[in-house]
């Protein structure tokens, strides 16, 4: 098999030497897609056993593909997965945490100072190597101020958003979200890109599409090898869908959006069959974390699995994964490898025949042996929560050092991030140490993680002997990034009307002061 892999890349060196010279009909390094979804659980897929069975596209792209049943995010947060997957790396390392209190979530709003820093390598500019191509579609989440855009990271191409589609707001106390074209702002949420709270109704995933299609297209007819990030977040509360798919799921608006979703990957994968470039297309399908089920009314599935978005219990962390390529990937596989989305990053560089940073920790790993010759490798799942390790998962077992789902204080006020699900001593509302005696689980057997081990078990301190050592390597060799979000200030938020930049008439921000963020707990 190794042999194998050095082939493997020997064929891509060649593949890429062949294209610099500019042999005639050389081929090139596949195209890469990247499908990330936003707060979609483990469980809302048929595949993973969702009962309505509205997927019927990503059902059939699992069957044509590898479905990868532990696959884990970086963060139980939308902005620090999302610098996890594009720079391979945990968030402590790049700075996407805070120590404005212990093991606190954080994110981008748009008052944060904070952003992906100039030191951070994010995968399209080292895909630019390799001569690619390179589009972000929807939600970027990694700062809205313009020294953060994904212009400034190695991205050729932008449509879409620095932030959630929150709102409407007054544009006095702060403005709506604004969309940009490339460097240019082009309109905002609630504005010129309506989104009816009421109703549910917004063109947003239909206007994405388009721009997916139209790159993909504009690409292949350039004969030039691409990399499309299509981040859409239909199914992030307010949730929401065009209106051709209003009403028509079993599960309400959440399953409307899903089923748009759905039909426009669906309709993705059929425009590489029929440009003739599917056997020449790397796909991967996941979320950012795990389904909200603080949103109200409730929505989301994450299955069996404990809890949601916000913790580090299984239904936080663990995401749906589709991996397609046809004649490539073995159709119809199951892959048991533990996977993280910080492996999209290393394995998009081994398709496009590059090597990873050596000047820096990467995380990510190379699934390119597993999906294509069903090769394991053993490693950890790290579960961090702002700056605090919470948790890690070895083979079948996770072990928690803290547990903690939200504070009593926010869970009066109704606020639970495990409805229905509460399990004594394990999702608890104080953060409880475990770090000398940690809650151990065996995920095969228990992927609810309702039953710990007994601490006086051989299987227990058979399992705890394997994590100790790993847990001690990692934080030893840790060198934490400095945190980009724990600063928040009003004045950053972006008041310009659009089309500000090309007239030069961009209005100068509201006077206010730096501050601490504050975050939920």
């Amino acid at each position: 098999m190794a042999a194998v892999a050095v082939a493997t890349r020997w064929w891509l060196l060649l593949v890429l030497s062949a294209a610099e010279l500019g042999v005639k009909g050389a081929p090139q390094p596949p195209n890469i897609l990247l499908l990330l979804m936003d707060d979609m659980g483990w469980g809302d897929l048929g595949v993973y056993g969702e009962p309505s069975r509205e997927t019927p596209n990503l059902d059939r792209m699992a069957a044509e593909g590898m479905l990868f049943p532990n696959f884990y995010t970086a963060n139980p947060l939308c902005s620090p997965s999302r610098a996890a997957l594009l720079t391979g790396r945990l968030p402590i390392r790049s700075g996407f945490y805070t120590t404005n209190g212990h093991a606190r979530n954080a994110y981008t709003p748009q008052e944060i100072v904070g952003g992906i820093p100039d030191s951070e390598l994010l995968l399209p500019a080292l895909l630019k190597g390799a001569g690619y191509a390179s589009k972000i579609v929807g939600k970027w989440h990694l700062g809205h101020r313009p020294q953060f855009h994904p212009l400034k990271h190695g991205f050729d191409e932008w449509f879409g958003s620095p932030n959630c589609h929150f709102g409407p707001y007054d544009n006095k106390a702060r403005p709506n979200i604004p969309v940009y074209r490339d460097q240019e702002m082009v309109g905002r949420f609630y504005e010129e890109f309506p989104i009816n709270l009421k109703t549910g109704e917004a063109n947003l995933t239909q206007i994405y599409l388009q721009e997916a299609l139209e790159f993909i297209q504009r690409q292949q007819a350039a004969h030039r090898p691409f990399f499309l990030y299509w981040a859409v977040d239909a199914t992030h509360a307010p949730v929401y869908a065009s209106k051709p798919f209003l009403g028509t799921s079993q599960r309400g608006r959440y399953g409307d959006a899903i089923r748009e979703l759905d039909d426009s990957v669906g309709r993705i994968l059929h425009l590489l069959r029929d440009l003739g470039i599917a056997e020449n297309t790397f796909v991967f399908f996941t979320s950012d974390n795990g389904a909200a089920l603080i949103s109200a009314p409730r929505q989301g599935s994450n299955g069996p699995l404990l809890c949601g978005k916000q913790t580090t219990f299984e239904g936080g962390m663990r995401e749906p994964a589709i991996a397609w390529w046809p004649g490539h990937i073995p159709a119809g596989q199951v892959s048991h490898q533990l996977g993280s989305i910080m492996d999209l990053f290393t394995t998009s560089l081994s398709l496009a025949g590059l090597e990873p940073p050596r000047d820096r920790a990467i995380d990510g790993l190379d699934l390119l042996p597993a999906m294509l010759q069903g090769r394991l490798t053993d490693r950890p799942i790290f579960y961090y929560r702002g700056n605090t390790l919470m948790a890690v998962t070895l083979g079948q077992y996770k072990a928690h050092f803290w547990t903690w789902t939200n504070s009593w204080e926010e869970f009066k006020q109704g606020i639970d991030f495990c409805p229905g699900q509460n399990v004594s001593g394990v999702t608890t509302h104080s953060q409880e140490e475990h770090t000398k005696l940690p809650l151990i689980f065996h995920l095969g057997r228990d992927p609810g993680e309702r039953f710990p081990l007994s601490i006086a078990s051989i299987e227990y301190l058979d399992a705890l002997r394997r994590i100790t050592p790993v847990v001690q390597q990692h934080q030893e060799a840790l060198v934490p990034g400095q945190p980009q979000l724990n600063v928040c200030n009003r004045a950053v938020m972006n008041w310009a009307p659009p089309g500000c930049e090309k007239l030069g008439k961009c209005l100068p921000p509201p006077e206010s002061v730096p501050e601490k963020c504050s975050w939920p707990h």
